[in-house]
């Protein structure tokens, strides 16, 4: 009976799987990156807001404010960011995420740091826009 289930569970699977679309082949991660807007709240703490639209997901939204950050803590004369958070919303197909940031000259306390400089090029290397 085990046996039974576990062959049905997987017909189920493959059953679904195939329901699945599949990106139609040549069809590449194409994003357009529609603004970012940096805002300084209070002495080192900023705000980035950033608007894209073909986002495979937030975490693409993520990326592009990280990169936003990465460059204006380069911009600032600093070397380092820590996150504070990140709200991302999807509306009618227009991605937008608001993202706060301290920067630092020295690499902060925290989980959730960045060297600006090695994000920054990467973010380059990407082809994610930078402030």
């Amino acid at each position: 009976m085990i046996v039974s289930r576990s062959l049905q569970a997987m017909g189920a699977l493959v059953a679904l799987a195939g329901c699945v679309q599949a990106q139609p082949e040549g069809m590449a991660f194409a994003p357009v990156y529609k603004g970012i807007e940096t805002k300084l709240l209070d002495g080192d703490l900023v705000r980035f807001d950033v608007v894209m639209e073909r986002a495979q997901s937030g975490a693409d939204v993520e990326d592009y404010a990280e990169c936003a950050a990465a460059q204006y803590t380069l911009i600032r004369g600093y070397g380092f960011a820590r996150h504070i958070k990140t709200d991302v919303a999807q509306v009618n197909g227009i991605w937008q995420g608001q993202a706060v940031y301290t920067i630092s000259p020295a690499l902060p306390d925290g989980l959730r740091t960045l060297d600006a400089e090695v994000v920054a090029a990467s973010c380059a290397e990407n082809g994610i826009p930078m402030v």
